[in-house]
């Protein structure tokens, strides 16, 4: 039967070749579309970063804080700071603008309207100015009460080190020179009263060991040696 059918309608056979050929012209088609998608992410994201440039322009140059840029991501951002970005959404044409707390992630605003994001973006740079001006006025009550502590406590340190150091330098009145010789004649004859009693004690000790040793030898000592060796010697 499948002799009398045209070409056209015979079944073809399976080819690997042919399927990973079809399965590379797909994957190159996917990859393309996904490039193309993240290429539209960062020209958004690079549209906001123009928006937002003359916003940057008037902040105090000594404030360091903000210093944006895209990144070139697997999901392209456009970060602020080193808490504040902005990405995308699902949709690939919603800002959404988050911040990093200590409670975790934020959601500020999310808006396709970039005219919304750069305002909400402007009252987060405005309220990060105002937080770095607290903070300088805190360190500077924080160090100008702490000089003021120290100079005082300071002032009390040099003069007690100054009084201790008349005390130490100046020689006390009793140390005269009668009275070095006292303390010398003193250790001497302490001296001589801790050998004495060391003497003594020695003494005791092998006075004490004699006077065991013998009543050892007539309690049991004079009988064994009469058994074993004949009249004891003693």
């Amino acid at each position: 039967m499948d002799e009398r059918k045209p070409d056209h309608l015979k079944p073809v056979p399976p080819s690997l070749r042919a399927a990973i050929r079809r399965a590379r012209v797909e994957s190159a088609e996917q990859s393309q579309a996904v490039a193309d998608l993240r290429e539209a992410e960062v020209a958004r994201l690079e549209l906001l970063l123009d928006a937002i440039r003359p916003v940057l322009d008037e902040a105090p140059e000594a404030a360091d804080l903000f210093d944006p840029g895209v990144d070139h991501g697997e999901r392209p951002r456009l970060f602020l700071d080193m808490i504040g970005f902005v990405d995308l959404g699902h949709d690939r044409r919603t800002y959404r603008f988050f911040q990093d707390t200590r409670h975790g992630r934020v959601l500020i605003a999310e808006s396709p309207s970039i005219e919304r994001v750069v305002a909400a973006i402007t009252n987060y740079i405005a309220r990060r100015l105002v937080e770095r001006e607290k903070a300088l006025a805190s360190d500077w009550r924080s160090r100008d009460a702490l000089e003021a502590d120290v100079a005082p406590s300071a002032g009390v340190s040099r003069s007690a080190g100054a009084a201790r150091a008349k005390d130490a330098v100046a020689p006390p009145a009793a140390a005269t020179a009668p009275a070095v010789e006292r303390r010398r004649w003193l250790a001497v004859a302490a001296d001589l009263f801790s050998f004495l009693l060391l003497t003594l004690g020695s003494i005791a000790f092998v006075a004490l060991a004699c006077l065991g040793a013998y009543a050892a030898w007539n309690a049991w000592g004079r009988a064994l040696w009469a058994a074993r060796f004949g009249p004891p010697p003693i």
